[in-house]
């Protein structure tokens, strides 16, 4: 029988974890599970739940209640009814007084189980007893961990200033709290996901509306232009909802993307546009409104600034141009900018979502955000509405706490000295990474990473491996052992989103709670207990003044008149209706929507939209695309066993007139090689790319022997980009990476063998080229796998 590991043993991950509880489970229902959350038959999912929940708590035998949640298998956080039977999770459900679920999961919601139910998942507090990435860990207790955790970021404070630790969280809920230990501790060094997805499109539209996000009213709209937004993979639950209704219902719906994504099938217009050329097309859109005198004039007048200045500049932007740069007809761009006109005002040019392609993809953003303004869609239905995705909602209370220490240094990302439009709450995460191999402008000396994967998530993954390599101290706090957790020098391990508190959230102009659905499994705890503990130890508990998470939530509640054991039965609270602030007042310099910005004219920047030349891929390369599927989120999920018999691998996609110039079919191996570094890696050949491009899923290629499911499953497209970065918004500019493709040497294939499986940091750092794993354990994939008409051009 398996034995869990006492504290104090020294044991490797394959002591740690047994496969015993998941195969008693029963794994061949997986495949009923398939079936129900592809064809969205619930019974089945409802069964396979039932059959793979272990046991569980004490509760009586035949008892069965139902608690109100929040979903975390995504950063759209719905509202989940979670089923708990004889103390076992047997199910979760849409709650349908949640605004973003309205009483619907998506395949990752309804997979939040396996997270519960993970045998991989982190169980106990750990410090590393061997080498870093040797696989041999010392199980400790929480006050051993902590200490150790606490004691070396003091020493690294004291030796070289608070400065030296690097922080970095990815968007959640407890990430305030987070921010505020980083903050108290005295540390500039904080980094996020953002500039690896959505910088470009928030500051476009700060600098226009004076809003990062504001949401596009899909559900009333009667004409949609999307780039860069695949809603039909890239699941944004509610979102994507309004999607398929606003197709079903009729509504024109373009979309621009270099690959036939299922958002493009379902699209009554697919333009192949050229990568990076987008923003030509949008330049275009905007030169025929304005010469032919389509805009909205009166909204214009009213609530705009710097139209003729933008008129001068786009004169020259007309579709005949536009055409020999994005290869989309002249009289097809000058048709669809008088259909979106005559749409108008319930026509929209989504905002996008993740926008992370090209240095100009700021300057294409910017031509949307204004294309909208000129068709006076702002607070219409089927426009723009006047809510922030990022903030908003009713208030909660805070607590009360000192004020946090000066900063004395600079950041090591950049931002302000060499950014200075960027937030800093944006930063640039992939500079941070370069900042430490550098040693420039000071040396970093230790990295907390609280609930992400930078060796997975940031480009040049060598880069990142060798970055850890130069680091005294690596600390983790995460549900799973990820990349980042193998390498680490100690694990503080989470307890999952259905164990747990969180602080409350809103939406949709209600309060909302995330609970405990059961007690933790393990001995794992919460993030705010986590940073709590912390804090105390490093002498700032004054900036923690909760009790425990049930105190937080009390005092976050304190303004309204509901407890938390009714907010906990109920699920939400709506709070009396407050004043609503004026939709027409514009948070910018001219309190207007600024067609031409004035912060960027006063840092020198162009003002108004602008044609930026993308580079093009060297003969005998391919841009190299990145996106979604609908059954993983970002590098997260990929361990998830519901989901891989699903979405299994990442094969390369690849053109048919590419495919007989190497004299390769479907499943053949290739290699794909950029300046970053060379995988190996099965190829599909479909009509639905471009022929100047290839595309590869990301999230797969996991190095952490820990990860059963995940590990060397399909490559990793952090071993291919290239690190480019906006110096305006400071985004990483993914699709500027072009790449060749070539049929594998005997040599490729001896190097990814020698690679597959490294014993230490040093080695997977070394490593020159990789390749994805077969279920027997040589190099490459066993062949095409069934999850690859996934994913989306650009996020």
């Amino acid at each position: 029988m398996h034995r869990e590991p006492a504290v104090g043993e020294v044991v490797t991950w394959d002591r740690l974890f047994s496969r015993r509880r998941f195969l008693k489970a029963g794994v061949t229902s997986a495949a009923a599970l398939a079936l129900g959350m592809r064809y969205g038959l619930p019974g089945l999912a409802g069964d396979t739940a039932t059959a793979a929940a272990g046991p569980l708590g004490t509760a009586a035998v035949g008892t069965e209640r139902e608690v109100y949640t929040l979903c975390e298998m995504c950063v759209w956080r719905c509202g989940v009814k979670a089923r708990v039977r004889d103390g076992r999770v047997v199910k979760l459900e849409g709650n349908p007084d949640h605004p973003n679920s309205r009483g619907r999961l998506c395949p990752r919601g309804n997979a939040g189980l396996q997270v519960l139910y993970d045998p991989d998942r982190l169980r106990f507090p750990m410090i590393r007893a061997g080498e870093r990435g040797s696989g041999l860990w010392r199980r400790v207790s929480w006050e051993e961990a902590l200490d150790y955790t606490a004691e070396q970021m003091q020493r690294i404070k004291e030796r070289y200033g608070p400065e030296a630790m690097i922080v970095s969280s990815t968007h959640n809920l407890s990430q305030p709290y987070f921010e505020n230990l980083l903050k108290a501790y005295g540390t500039p060094n904080y980094g996020t996901q953002r500039s690896l997805c959505f910088n470009a499109m928030t500051m476009a539209f700060l600098f226009t509306y004076g809003i990062a996000q504001p949401p596009a009213d899909l559900r009333n709209a009667r004409y949609a232009i999307f780039t860069g937004r695949n809603l039909a993979e890239a699941i944004s639950n509610s979102e994507t909802q309004d999607f398929v209704e606003m197709v079903n219902r009729g509504a024109k719906v373009v979309v621009l993307d270099p690959r036939f994504t299922k958002s493009a099938a379902m699209a009554s217009e697919w333009l192949p546009v050229r990568p990076g050329t987008d923003l030509a097309f949008f330049l275009a859109l905007l030169q025929v409104m304005i010469s032919e005198g389509l805009y909205d004039r009166a909204f214009v007048e009213k609530h705009t600034v710097g139209l003729d200045e933008l008129a001068r500049a786009v004169a020259g932007y007309t579709p005949e141009w536009a055409e020999g740069w994005c290869e989309v007809p002249a009289a097809t761009i000058r048709r669809i900018a008088r259909e979106f006109a005559a749409a108008a005002p319930h026509a929209v040019a989504h905002p996008g979502w993740r926008t992370s392609n090209f240095v100009n993809s700021f300057q294409t953003e910017r031509a949307i955000a204004v294309l909208n303004a000129l068709a006076g869609n702002w607070n219409v239905p089927g426009g723009l509405l006047p809510e922030d995705g990022e903030e908003g909602g009713p208030e909660l209370g805070t607590l009360a706490q000192p004020p946090y220490p000066a900063v004395r240094a600079p950041r090591l990302d950049g931002v302000p000295w060499k950014h200075p439009l960027v937030p800093l709450k944006y930063g640039s995460y992939q500079e941070i990474r370069d900042a430490v191999l550098s040693g420039q402008p000071y040396q970093a000396h230790g990295w907390l990473v609280s609930r992400q994967n930078p060796i997975l998530s940031i480009s040049e993954r060598a880069k990142t491996l060798r970055a850890f390599e130069k680091l005294d101290f690596i600390g983790v706090i995460d549900v799973i052992p990820n990349d980042t957790a193998y390498f680490a020098d100690v694990i503080l391990p989470e307890s999952t989103y259905l164990e747990r508190y969180d602080p409350l959230t809103t939406a949709g102009g209600k309060v909302f709670i995330r609970q405990p659905v059961v007690e933790p499994l393990h001995d794992t705890r919460s993030a705010l207990w986590i940073f709590k503990e912390l804090g105390r130890r490093l002498g700032l508990a004054d900036y923690f003044p909760y009790e425990d998470e049930e105190d937080l939530l009390c005092t976050q509640l304190a303004p309204y008149p509901v407890s938390l054991q009714e907010l906990k039965a109920r699920g939400s609270y709506q709070p009396p209706e407050g004043e609503r602030p004026d939709p027409f007042h514009f948070h910018t310099t001219s309190g207007k929507i600024e067609l031409a910005s004035s912060l960027l004219a006063r840092v020198g920047e162009p003002p108004v939209p602008t044609w930026q030349e993308p580079p093009r891929p060297p003969q005998g390369h391919s841009y190299l695309l990145t996106g979604k599927v609908a059954q993983h989120s970002q590098m997260g999920t990929q361990n998830n066993r519901w989901l891989t018999e699903i979405a299994d691998d990442n094969p390369l996609w690849l053109h048919p007139s590419a495919a007989r110039r190497l004299g390769v079919k479907t499943g053949d191996l290739v290699k794909v090689e950029s300046g970053a570094g060379r995988v190996l890696v099965r190829c599909q050949v479909t009509e639905g790319i471009r022929p100047d491009c290839v595309y590869l899923t990301p999230g797969f290629g996991h190095i952490s022997a820990a990860l059963r499911n995940a590990f060397r499953r399909g490559v990793s497209d952090s071993a291919l980009h290239v690190s480019i970065t906006d110096p305006v918004t400071g985004s990483q500019a993914l699709s500027e990476t072009f790449v060749s493709v070539s049929r594998p040497t005997a040599e490729d294939l001896r190097q990814a063998e020698e690679a597959s499986r490294p014993a230490s940091l040093a080695q997977a750092a070394a490593a020159t080229v990789t390749a994805a794993a077969t279920p027997a354990g040589g190099t490459a994939l066993a062949g095409p796998g069934r999850g690859t008409q996934g994913g989306n051009a650009r996020g």
